[in-house]
C-alpha cells in the first residue's frame, strides 16, 4: 500500500499539537536564537526531550538551527506556519459568512 505524504497543512498541526511541543516553540519564538541547555533549563523536561521536540519542530518547518562548535541555536521560522494561516483565511471566509448569516437571523426574530 502506497501512503501518500502528508500535507503541510497537517504537518504543521501535528508539531504544534503537543503542549510540550508548543511550549518549546513558543520559547525559541520568543528569542532571537536559543540552545538546547537553554530550553531545557528550567522546563521540567529532559535534553533529549527538549531534543526529540526540536526535531519534530525542524521537520515541520517551524525552526531553523545553526551549529557553532559543539552548540546548536535554533530560531523560528515564522515561514513555516504559512500553510496553517493560508488554511485558516480559506476556512475565515466561510465563518465570516455563517456570522453574517447569524446577525442576520438574530434582527430578524428580536428587531
Amino acid at each position: 500500500m502506497i501512503e501518500a505524504a502528508p500535507n503541510p497543512v497537517t504537518t504543521v498541526m501535528r508539531a504544534l499539537a503537543d503542549p510540550t511541543r508548543r511550549a518549546v516553540f513558543e520559547r525559541v519564538f520568543e528569542s532571537t536564537e536559543i540552545s538546547v541547555a537553554e530550553l531545557t533549563r528550567g522546563s521540567g523536561v529532559t535534553q533529549g526531550a527538549i531534543s526529540q521536540h526540536l526535531k519534530s519542530l525542524k521537520q515541520a518547518g517551524l525552526v531553523a538551527e545553526r551549529a557553532e562548535g559543539r552548540n546548536v541555536y535554533y530560531r523560528a521560522a515564522p515561514q513555516g506556519l504559512e500553510p496553517l494561516v493560508s488554511w485558516m483565511d480559506h476556512y475565515s471566509v466561510f465563518w465570516r459568512e455563517r456570522f453574517q448569516n447569524l446577525r442576520d437571523l438574530l434582527k430578524e426574530i428580536d428587531p
